[in-house]
């Protein structure tokens, strides 16, 4: 595991883990390294870049998934997280990623995953994501979006 911070106070975590189910373009037992950001200027998103040696699928989801999912079943919508074994007997943290182009189960090690989501609270403590959103900027972006 790779850990990169800078003085914006975002930081990332390459995982590396593999696919265990897909029907998208990932084939079973692919090898993935997992990609996973946090800026606390977003305090509730944790942006995640799935790289494999052909492409690289990029999602962004509340970091209370990865959180929860650590020790039990989480998720609405496109993304569930959950704790499980992989054929190994190794502990690992299951990401179902959907979407209209398929759907994928990727399998990164417990361990590494809670080293990120430790780091993420640490960073900005449950309870206080609100104090780190920058409204100004936030609207700014909306505004320049519309004008676009």
């Amino acid at each position: 595991m790779n850990t990169n911070q800078d003085a914006t106070s975002a930081f990332s975590h390459s995982v590396p883990g593999r696919a265990v189910v897909s029907t998208g373009h990932l084939s079973v037992g692919t090898p993935v390294v997992a990609d996973l950001g946090y800026d606390v200027n977003d305090p509730y998103a944790v942006v995640a870049m799935f790289r494999t040696e052909t492409q690289d699928v990029e999602w962004t989801f509340a970091r209370d998934l990865l959180h929860d999912g650590l020790t039990e079943p989480t998720g609405d919508g496109d993304v569930h997280v959950w704790p499980c074994l992989d054929d190994e007997g190794r502990a690992t943290v299951t990401i179902e990623l959907c979407s209209d182009g398929g759907d994928a189960l990727v399998q990164l090690p417990t361990l590494a995953v809670a080293a990120f989501v430790d780091q993420m609270y640490t960073a900005v403590p449950a309870g206080t994501e609100s104090e780190h959103v920058d409204l100004d900027r936030l609207l700014a972006e909306i505004q320049a979006a519309e004008n676009a």
